[in-house]
């Protein structure tokens, strides 16, 4: 059974591999109990802590709550803090009831548990909701806070859930941070006594920090070893404390972040928080990442396309710049077919007097000057030239040299008495009035209803500054940064429904918005601006521990040094994910576009293997010289490694790599190895692999003998 309630007093959640399991403890609280690996039986299943030890070491800091809010003596960091209507600000949250039944999610019906907590004096009922993904081993936890009286609650932190590790290990956390262009830099630390928090404030989900964690105990390793791992669902401002307690606890809280932010609860209008996915395996991070790959691929990426294979695209914006028109474009979506492009897409500068960036956002209609007869034109000779047609945008960005916001300057998030800071030239508007909400679906909403566009890039290039909201009582000023996102999603979801064969991509300035609340709305995601195909083995490694290769957009440009880099090395780089072109195709010589159009046709034979298949993180780039990612097919009878050597140094020039997500008593065929091996070999001895140079890279084919 997936979900069953023990005696009325304790609930067990199982996927295929692993148990979640609480219970009422003291004072009819429900306590966390087990986390881990799948339990057999019942009496495995440790039992509340119901007593008191000191004066100092009191129940409702020891015990493990799976919702602690600020109460009694409570001091260490709680899911929900409110202000009542008599000035109280102690919030009980006693069991009440629960629910058992299934949610429907994509035509697949998945067990749901629904837990309510209510307050003993005060109407404020809280409703805890689990909802288990079986094969996955997944477990999806949101809450629902509701006013159920008639005085407004105001609530100062609200997070979606509280959860646990088991206590008395030393714990290694694993989190991603970064820049702009340095993004999904992988850490790695030990917990000791107190708090770490990781966050973002900016508006979106941030280059600096991702809200994803993996916890193990400090010995686990890519294919083995017990791994803890959550990520938010959400697109705005979040937060992830880790409390190491004196009693070697370790409270993890994940949510909204409640960094100027607070929620007037109106009766009967519940915030629902964003959804946390959890998980644990004990197969090391490589698989804790492949079971959310799998859950992406299935549940999470836009139904429309999240089985279909992503198109290879070309870019112009390193060719042109601003300086986009007819001619130009039309010279390179001639190149960029001839070499085998499916997706021709159109940067920025296509609209208004956009000539630069610092005006011209927010007026979008197509520049008379560079296309006199519009897009129809150049969307035409690129479909004739057999590919689609995209188009770059950034809708809720506004120049103030623009039209728009000479007519609508209270549209852009502002203090009263305060200059608005301005970032690349360009300011916020505020998503969450609905004025402006309306004005962006329609704007979009227009272009893709007067051209034939098959795709879009959503650019962001401004963190939110001065979030002023004064056209709301003040009570609830403070709420807009959750409103603009549950617009931004309403938005996606109208677009997405009115125009159903348009793919969408993710971006700002590359990773600054990209999480799985965007992803439920996008298909795939441009994750850095830096394409050096040397940065990028980091920055696509660091993704990878979360998000699935279909969904990683990936461009072969001009960056970095030419002696450094050949074009083998850089199509190399880019084919670990979803391929894109961004060079200059002007200054490609005939034997350079020979290469890339040779290069494109391989990659397009081993799509499905990238696109649909299981990754393998063989050698980390952090480790040494040498680096190497494997996928295969779910059948594990075909599959593809991709090798990347720094340098090399002294004559020998010879490894071993050792490959996984083999069939053990098969033999395979490894291009560029003569002999047959069996995957028990592969997977414990490995195979020799020369290679030598410096930054050279090599493709190995992975066949299964039949």
């Amino acid at each position: 059974m997936t979900i069953e309630c023990l005696n009325e007093c304790k609930w067990v959640l199982h996927t295929q591999k692993t148990t979640y399991a609480f219970g009422l403890g003291v004072d009819e609280m429900l306590t966390h109990l087990y986390w881990g690996p799948r339990l057999s039986f019942s009496s495995d299943i440790p039992e509340p802590l119901r007593t008191f030890h000191a004066s100092f070491n009191n129940m409702q800091d020891m015990a493990n709550l799976e919702y602690p809010s600020q109460s009694g003596m409570a001091y260490h960091e709680v899911c929900l803090k409110a202000r009542l209507h008599d000035g109280g600000r102690d919030v009980i949250l006693n069991f009440d009831s629960y629910s058992i039944g299934d949610v429907e999610i994509r035509e697949e019906k998945c067990p749901k548990l629904t837990m309510i907590l209510k307050d003993p004096h005060y109407s404020l009922t809280v409703h805890l909701h689990y909802i288990v993904y079986e094969k996955y081993d997944l477990i999806e936890r949101y809450s629902e806070i509701i006013n159920t009286g008639s005085e407004l609650i105001q609530l100062d932190q609200a997070f979606s859930a509280a959860f646990y590790v088991p206590e008395g290990f030393p714990y290694r956390l694993t989190t991603i941070s970064g820049g702009w262009a340095a993004e999904y830099t992988l850490n790695q630390e030990m917990l000791v006594p107190g708090k770490k928090v990781i966050e973002s404030r900016r508006g979106a989900t941030s280059h600096n920090s991702h809200p994803w964690f993996a916890l193990d105990r400090g010995n686990s390793q890519e294919s083995s070893g017990d791994v803890w791992f959550g990520v938010l669902k959400w697109s705005g401002n979040w937060k992830m404390s880790f409390e190491h307690t004196p009693r070697n606890q370790i409270r993890i809280l994940v949510g909204l972040n409640n960094y100027d932010f607070t929620w007037g609860l109106l009766p009967k209008n519940p915030l629902i928080t964003p959804s946390v996915i959890l998980g644990i395996t004990s197969q090391g991070f490589g698989q804790a990442s492949r079971n959310l790959h799998h859950f992406q691929e299935d549940l999470i990426l836009p139904k429309k396309h999240n089985k279909k294979l992503r198109k290879i695209l070309y870019n112009s914006w390193e060719a042109t710049y601003f300086d986009v028109n007819l001619e130009n474009q039309t010279s390179l979506a001639e190149k960029a077919a001839s070499i085998g492009v499916e997706l021709f897409v159109m940067d920025d500068g296509w609209f208004g007097q956009r000539n630069t960036d610092m005006a011209g956002l927010g007026d979008w209609y197509v520049n008379t000057q560079k296309f006199p007869e519009g897009l129809d034109p150049l969307i035409n000779k690129v479909n004739e030239l057999g590919m689609d047609f995209g188009l770059w945008v950034e809708p809720e960005m506004v120049n103030p040299d623009s039209d728009l916001y000479r007519a609508h300057p209270e549209w852009v998030f502002q203090f009263p008495n305060r200059e608005i800071t301005r970032a690349r030239h360009q300011l916020n508007l505020n998503l969450a009035k609905p004025e402006v909400k309306d004005f962006v679906f329609h704007m979009v909403d227009d272009l893709l209803n007067k051209y034939n566009i098959k795709f879009i890039k959503w650019d962001w290039n401004k963190s939110i500054s001065e979030p002023g909201w004064p056209d709301v009582p003040k009570e609830h000023q403070q709420e807009v940064m959750v409103h603009y996102i549950k617009n931004l999603y309403d938005i996606f979801s109208k677009l997405r429904a009115s125009h159903p064969n348009v793919v969408f991509e993710t971006c700002s300035g590359g990773g600054g918005r990209i999480d799985m609340g965007i992803l439920s709305f996008t298909d795939q995601a441009w994750i850095s601006d830096n394409t050096n195909p040397y940065d990028r083995l980091f920055i696509q490694e660091g993704y990878s521990h979360i998000y699935c290769p279909k969904s990683m957009v990936c461009w072969v440009t001009d960056a970095g040094d030419d002696n450094l880099f050949s074009l083998k090395y850089r199509f190399y780089s880019s084919m670990m994910g979803t391929l894109g072109i961004g060079a200059n195709l002007n200054n490609y010589t005939e034997k350079q576009l020979k290469i890339a159009k040779k290069h494109i046709k391989r990659y397009k034979e081993i799509r499905p293997l990238i696109q649909e298949g299981e990754m393998y993180r063989l050698l980390s780039p952090r480790a040494g010289n040498l680096s190497a990612v494997q996928y295969m097919n779910v059948e594990k009878t075909e599959g593809v490694v991709f090798i990347f050597l720094q340098s090399s140094k002294f004559p020998e020039n010879r490894f071993r790599l050792i490959f996984q997500g083999l069939n053990p008593e098969s033999q395979y065929k490894i291009s560029k190895i003569s002999q047959k091996l069996s995957g028990r070999l592969l997977m414990s001895l490995g195979a020799l692999i020369t290679l030598d140079g410096h930054f050279k890279s090599e493709l190995l084919k992975v066949t299964q003998i039949e």
